[in-house]
């Protein structure tokens, strides 16, 4: 088959169009963003915004993969809820929720402190104080599971205290309608959460309410792994008076960002990449960011780290080539195969010289050794057919190369020569 010029360039330009598409497509699907959806919630909404501005600020960076669809939930209890369901990829949990055996942490985003207050007027300075009281948990169902853990280790239930839920906004009013006599809260240690706590008590140092230690934190962290034993500073609810008046023994859980396990690890490498990245940025306009560090590797830590989370903390992200080694081995094994059946393709599409009837006084050149070596007169008839034959073929063509009549009979002399000296050679030998 004969093609033209133009042909095998419109072919070639296509079949450079297509590989250079196919390459295009490859590269936009490697680097296209990867939208996952988060819940949050927290008594205050706090939770939701510091997502949103996170997911905003992920959202307008040119270099990250990640965007991030915050689902707000209003509770963390409801965050982790909606987790549990499968409903959402990632969630901001704290560390004593249940159900997350499928939970892989990404990051510690802060750690939320127990504060157990002896409200003022009440004279409550130690557990020994709260027999008969009444203490107002705030949040109610999402502090649930730590009210308990205190409930069984101090047995203040034979005590006959009461534990009763307070919503947020229900607080200032239980305080000073004297409902309670003590409050349970559990907070991050951060300049707006300890101003809003101060906030439920007036300025005035002989009405301060009573930090109480809780002496058998450590007892309580080595039973339960979700809490850690912590000392709150001097000073850390209200620095004159000092409350507390020295450090103290107290709880805190972690609130982690988790995902779920089947979360791809290169993904989940550059979620946590992006977050460690981004909150630099927005420390300013959210403190509590710079409490974001790097979860626990332990293998019996609660919520145990997800492997591409861990990958980035250890310094061990995998390269390209780390990643994708076999399969650039396979493709260059299958580009070899495509190139060749590329050639071969091309072989076909293009004309043999025989076809093209291209260089005869070559071919007819090739022809005297043959001629050399024949044994027969009867080889020798072969032969000249063949000459015959590539005659008929040039002859035949409708354009030839004026340039090859001169070469062409010189060729056919010398084979005639060649022939008949052959010839003679062959008959002595017979003779003889």
């Amino acid at each position: 088959m004969h093609l033209t010029r133009w042909t095998r360039i419109a072919l070639v330009v296509g079949l450079v169009a297509l590989t250079t598409g196919l390459a295009f497509y490859a590269y936009r699907y490697s680097t296209r963003p990867v939208t996952l959806t988060v819940a949050a919630g927290s008594l205050d909404g706090e939770g939701a915004r510091l997502m949103n501005a996170l997911a905003s600020r992920l959202g307008s960076t040119a270099n990250s993969r990640i965007r991030l669809k915050v689902v707000d939930t209003d509770t963390p209890l409801g965050a982790a809820e909606a987790f549990a369901r499968g409903e959402v990829d990632l969630a901001i949990v704290r560390g004593d929720a249940t159900d997350l055996k499928n939970a892989r942490t990404v990051v510690v985003i802060t750690h939320g402190v127990l504060m157990l207050l002896g409200l003022p007027g009440h004279g409550i300075e130690d557990f020994d104080g709260l027999k008969g009281k009444t203490i107002g948990v705030v949040g109610g169902p999402v502090n649930k599971r730590i009210a308990s853990v205190l409930d069984s280790e101090y047995d203040l239930t034979r005590a006959k205290v009461k534990f009763v839920d307070l919503k947020l906004p229900e607080v200032a009013a239980a305080i000073q309608g004297k409902k309670v006599q003590a409050l349970l809260i559990v907070t991050p240690i951060s300049g707006r959460y300890l101003t809003m706590l101060r906030n439920f008590f007036p300025r005035d140092s002989k009405k301060s309410p009573t930090l109480l230690a809780i002496e058998s934190a450590g007892a309580i962290a080595a039973a339960v792994g979700a809490y850690e034993s912590f000392d709150v500073p001097k000073g850390t609810i209200r620095g004159s008076p000092a409350i507390p008046d020295d450090d103290l023994t107290t709880l805190r859980v972690p609130v982690y960002l988790v995902a779920k396990e089947k979360l791809d690890d290169d993904t989940a490498t550059q979620l946590t990449q992006a977050i460690m990245e981004t909150r630099g940025n927005m420390i300013g306009e959210h403190p509590i960011l710079a409490q974001i560090s790097a979860p626990s590797t332990e293998k019996d830590a609660p919520i145990r780290i997800h492997p591409g989370a861990e990958a980035y903390f250890s310094g061990d992200v995998k390269t390209i080539f780390d990643k994708y080694g076999d399969q650039f081995f396979y493709a260059s094994m299958l580009l070899g195969m495509l190139s060749s059946m590329a050639a071969a393709f091309w072989k076909f599409m293009m004309p043999s010289p025989a076809e093209e009837g291209g260089r005869p006084p070559v071919r007819l050149h090739n022809i005297t050794g043959r001629i050399r070596d024949a044994n027969s007169a009867a080889e020798l008839d072969q032969i000249e057919d063949e000459i015959d034959r590539i005659l008929s073929s040039e002859l035949s063509r409708e354009k030839r190369d004026d340039s090859d009549a001169g070469a062409l009979q010189v060729a056919l002399s010398r084979l005639e020569y060649l022939i008949s000296q052959r010839r003679r050679i062959l008959e002595i030998r017979g003779a003889s």
